[in-house]
C-alpha cells in the first residue's frame, strides 16, 4: 500500500496570497499485477476515458478479449492501481514493441489515470513500477502520445521526446 495525497491550498490574508501544501485525507492505493483483465472491474475507467475522447482502454479490453494482446509474452505486464475501496483508478501495461523488430525494446501501452486521481503522484508511481519490471527484460521503453498533458507528464519523469523509434513519440533508456 502506498499513502499519497497532497492538495494545494490558497489563502488571502492581509493582502498577501499564501500557498500551502495540505495533506489530503489519507487514502491507500495498491498496485496490483493484473493476470486476468476480465476479472477486474474496468468499466468505469473505460467509460471515463471514452468521455475524454480516448479509445485506447476500449481497445485494451477488445484486444484482451480477442486474445491479440493479453500481456502474456516474456517481459510483458499489465498493472492496475486500486484505491482503498478496490476501485481501479489507473492502468498501464508493457509489451514487446511490435514495431521495433528488437525484443529488447518494450512499449508502454494503455496508460490511463482517472481524472480525479491525477496530480497526486499516482501516474508516476505506476510508471515507476512498470519501468522497474521492464529493467528485467528491456533496454529501451518507447511510447506514443499525442496530447500535451501526457507529453508534459512523460518529460517530467525522464522520457525523451523524439520519434527515434517507429510509431513512438517518446523513449527512455533503462
Amino acid at each position: 500500500m502506498h499513502k499519497l495525497g497532497f492538495t494545494q491550498s490558497v489563502e488571502l490574508k492581509d493582502g498577501l496570497v499564501y500557498f500551502y501544501l495540505v495533506k489530503d485525507s489519507v487514502e491507500d492505493y495498491e498496485i496490483r499485477l493484473i493476470n486476468n483483465l476480465l476479472e477486474v472491474n474496468y468499466l468505469e475507467l473505460v467509460n471515463e476515458s471514452k468521455s475524454e475522447g480516448f479509445r485506447f482502454l476500449e481497445r485494451l479490453v477488445f484486444d484482451y478479449k480477442s486474445g491479440s494482446n493479453t500481456f502474456s509474452k516474456p517481459g510483458e505486464v499489465l498493472y492496475g492501481l486500486f484505491n482503498r475501496a478496490g476501485l481501479l483508478v489507473a492502468i498501464g501495461g508493457l509489451t514487446i514493441d511490435p514495431y521495433a523488430g528488437d525484443n529488447k525494446i518494450g512499449r508502454l501501452r494503455r496508460f490511463y489515470v482517472a481524472r480525479n486521481e491525477r496530480r497526486k503522484g499516482l501516474g508516476r508511481l505506476l510508471v515507476d513500477t512498470i519501468l522497474q519490471e521492464a529493467r528485467t527484460k528491456f533496454k529501451i521503453i518507447v511510447l506514443y502520445t499525442d496530447t500535451e498533458e501526457a507529453s508534459q507528464f512523460y518529460r517530467r519523469i525522464g522520457f525523451i521526446k523524439e520519434g527515434k523509434y517507429p510509431n513512438s513519440s517518446f523513449y527512455i533508456n533503462l
